[in-house]
């Protein structure tokens, strides 16, 4: 990967041979798969000047040609749908049918939904006399993670070029293959020069940079809590907009009405996709406490049936964690449980036995687990669950909102009514009904330390505007 280009600034594709660079690391193997050149504060800069200079000319561009270019990138998308898999599945080791069909299908379900959106959406209204505007917000920030990758990029360049904005990208470090291979199709879809701009390198320098850019107009982030709040810190003297979506540790709420054998199954199969690295993950099982023994048997039987091993084999349902770094993290919080008096239900320390290589970390789950144990309360951002008694629906509600996050709950009841009682008192952003999926034109975000803001859908599109008010435009 050294040899391609890594770098689109301007229009042009450029590889800065001089800037130091970093190991690619296939998480499957450990092997060296490539290198990545990492950019600094100069090439933030240039990149920003560039979408500066071509956003007064974008943002003139009617919604026909925008409409235009959209579909363009559409279409383009889906003839890369197999090499935006692959690149998802070497660099940050999800299966590959999963990558191809989930991950890639992700990104494409974000250009699709823009598309429809800005068919009917009416971008001006009045108000008695006056004439509500929503114009494109300028010039836009993007810094986005390893986990979701071409998702999390699409949920934030789709409806940025809806909206007429330009942009910078700067894609994770672990997991740069299906930003370059955007910026291909962008390119090849003729957005303008100056428009789409991308920059590689480490939060701490290239993150940071744009987060502080005087002529950066708003950052839109998705990563860690952490990492949030050093966006946030480096962009406030610039009073810019500030769209995040952080951590979560998300609750599901088992009532006891429910099928143990269904609801269970399905909740240790969503904690455990993606290898537990998805920030709306049901890491916290909520059960009553008569039925504990009961589901942690069940919880048992469903993680031992998830194959774990090589991204490429067909029968894979997991693969590797992103990195020695995350592997290890994720080590820690299970010796925790252990020494903290979970009981240990299944999994454990260490690889499963017959993968003596690779970043990869047995299903494991807890029961048991009290509130204030440490895997209870921190984002793992792994395979680890953790099941945990209540003794009524109000205690459940209480456990559910006991916690900094607020990204997302689950909630399964035989009595539709009764989960969405429940859905109503607990504090997250998105709740999910008796297994119901997400819906990419619904509003993706959360409450307390899980952001601010709303991706997907209208919500995310509009993230991406300013309001202007023009009174007396219209007759009263």
């Amino acid at each position: 990967m050294t040899d391609k280009p890594q770098f689109f600034i301007d229009g042009e594709w450029q590889t800065l041979s001089d800037r130091p660079t970093m190991d690619l690391v296939n998480p499957a193997t450990e092997q060296v798969s490539g290198k990545l050149h990492l950019g600094n504060e100069d090439d933030v800069d240039r990149a920003v000047k560039a979408a500066k200079n071509a956003f007064p000319r974008f943002a003139a561009t009617s919604l026909d040609e925008r409409i235009e270019l959209l579909q363009s990138i559409t279409d383009g998308y889906k003839a890369r749908f197999d090499d935006i898999g692959s690149a998802i599945s070497e660099q940050m080791g999800a299966p590959k049918k999963f990558a191809v069909r989930f991950q890639a299908g992700a990104g494409l379900s974000h250009f699709k939904q823009v598309l429809k959106i800005i068919e009917t959406y009416n971008f001006e209204r009045d108000i008695n006399a006056t004439r509500v505007i929503r114009e494109p917000i300028g010039v836009c920030g993007m810094i986005v993670p390893w986990n979701w990758p071409m998702n999390q990029i699409t949920c934030k360049v789709a409806p940025a070029l809806a909206a007429g904005c330009t942009m910078v990208l700067k894609p994770s470090e672990l997991a740069p293959g299906p930003a370059i291979i955007l910026a291909e199709l962008l390119e090849e879809a003729g957005v303008p020069r100056g428009v789409f701009n991308m920059v590689q390198g480490e939060g701490p320098v290239v993150g940071a940079a744009l987060a502080r850019h005087p002529d950066v107009d708003m950052v839109s982030f998705t990563g860690s809590t952490h990492g949030g709040i050093a966006v946030a810190e480096a962009a406030a003297p610039t009073i810019k907009r500030v769209g995040q979506e952080l951590g979560g540790k998300s609750a599901n709420i088992l009532l006891d009405d429910v099928d143990f054998e269904d609801a269970v199954t399905r909740g240790v199969t969503l904690c455990f996709r993606n290898s537990g690295q998805s920030c709306n993950s049901p890491t916290r099982m909520l059960v009553p406490r008569a039925s504990m023994v009961e589901v942690a048997e069940i919880a048992k039987h469903a993680a031992e049936g998830i194959r774990v091993g090589d991204p490429n084999a067909e029968d894979t349902v997991m693969g590797p964690v992103v990195s020695k770094k995350q592997w290890s993290g994720i080590q820690g919080h299970i010796r925790s449980g252990i020494n903290e008096g979970a009981t240990l239900v299944t999994g454990g320390l260490d690889r499963p036995d017959d993968l003596p290589a690779g970043y990869f970390v047995q299903p494991t789950v807890f029961a048991d687990v009290t509130p204030d144990m440490t895997i209870a309360r921190e984002e793992i951002f792994g395979p680890v669950l953790s099941i945990m008694a209540y003794d009524d629906e109000v205690h459940a509600v209480t456990i559910a909102n006991d916690t900094p996050f607020g990204l997302a709950a689950y909630v399964e009841s035989a009595d539709l009514a009764r989960a969405q009682a429940i859905a109503r008192r607990v504090r997250a952003g998105m709740i999910h009904l008796n297994g119901a999926v997400a819906d990419p034109s619904a509003p993706f975000g959360g409450y307390r330390h899980s952001g601010n803001g709303r991706e997907w859908g209208l919500y995310g599109l509009e993230e991406f505007t300013e309001i202007k008010a023009v009174m007396g435009y219209a007759e009263a």
